[in-house]
């Protein structure tokens, strides 16, 4: 895997590798408001993972995931590091799992 110094990098090298879509994190999947789709969590693959620390408060941190749609649509979802992690049904927690292990 890549490294990045910023999430703004790390975008910024997904967009350039056909992450162009924008994913959203749902308590059951994802969805991606430009092309009015919606994913189970067997409909999508987490390809990469990019974690960053705040540098001056380590609550402010995030996740950037590199998505890929079993239709082969790819996008990104950008999430603060494990916020929503309750939020999520066990099967979305499955897919995500490795990121929001403590």
């Amino acid at each position: 895997m890549k490294s990045f110094e910023t999430l703004v990098d790390a975008i910024a090298d997904l967009r350039g590798r056909g992450y162009i879509q924008d994913f959203e994190l749902l308590e059951n999947g994802l969805s991606c408001i430009a092309l009015q789709l919606l994913l189970a969590p067997e409909e999508f693959m987490v390809d990469e993972f990019y974690r960053f620390e705040g540098f001056s408060d380590p609550d402010d941190s995030s996740i950037i995931y590199a998505i890929t749609s079993t239709e082969g649509i790819k996008g990104t979802l950008v999430d603060a590091y494990g916020t929503y992690a309750e939020n999520l049904s066990s099967d979305m927690l499955e897919k995500m799992r490795f990121t929001y292990r403590s």
